[in-house]
């Protein structure tokens, strides 16, 4: 992992210094921004953000969705004071990939960053067969989707959320299942992220008037049908 650019965005100088110190001793390369427009300006160089969610001006939680709205997929670890789950989803919502209360323990942050970084860096590492599930198709080598023909442009939760269901088409899979097999662990929250990031997949999907792939089975979770059958 030495060697990854860390962006760290805090609004406070002394979390900022001690937490560049600490990545610095764990190998990374760190930059700081103390503010959410500075973060913006420098989030292109990154390889990984560890973004602070209260900041005043623009949020964290405001960045990150600048960020994916901007199609960009650069990892996004969150530091928040705040432990309610309703906060953790809006997170997860905004398109984090990783969400840590204060205070934290530093050797837990870094693991959990090296592993972002290593699902990133799966992202565009061996290739796969393509998955097709009816008229969708998903190819994990170039990270295309296609519906009939038509590609669909995912962000990058998007498509391993849509990937995970293309793969498992016909079978329930629950919110808890979903969380660890797309998030990479088990996040504590209620499920709603799940749901957040299925209803993105379903307006994109059915964008064109196509008819419903992505199902909800009430109580369990979500399955991908073929509407042919």
């Amino acid at each position: 992992m030495a060697g990854h650019r860390i962006l760290v965005v805090d609004d406070d100088p002394a979390i900022l210094r001690s937490l560049g110190r600490g990545l610095r001793l764990a190998g990374f390369s760190v930059e700081a921004a103390g503010s959410g427009t500075r973060a913006l300006e420098l989030a292109g160089g990154a390889d990984a953000i560890v973004l602070d969610v209260s900041m005043p001006g623009m949020t964290g939680t405001e960045v990150c969705a600048r960020l994916r709205a901007s199609a960009s997929d650069v990892p996004v670890l969150m530091l928040s004071a705040m432990d309610e789950t309703a906060d953790r989803v809006a997170g997860l919502a905004a398109g984090a990939d990783d969400y840590v209360v204060k205070p934290f323990d530093l050797e837990e942050l870094v693991l959990r960053l090296r592993a972002l970084l290593r699902r990133a860096g799966g992202a565009s590492g061996a290739p796969g067969a393509p998955v097709r599930a009816g008229p969708l198709t998903v190819d994990p080598d170039t990270r295309r989707v296609t519906l009939n023909g038509r590609e669909i442009e995912l962000t990058r939760r998007e498509f391993d959320l849509l990937e995970v269901l293309a793969r498992n088409a016909g079978v329930v899979l629950s919110r808890p299942v979903l969380l660890e097999r797309v998030w990479g662990y088990d996040f504590a929250v209620t499920g709603n992220a799940v749901d957040t990031f299925v209803g993105y997949l379903r307006r994109k999907l059915e964008a064109g008037g196509e008819p419903r792939l992505v199902h909800t089975v009430r109580g369990v979770g979500f399955v991908l049908r073929d509407p042919r059958r």
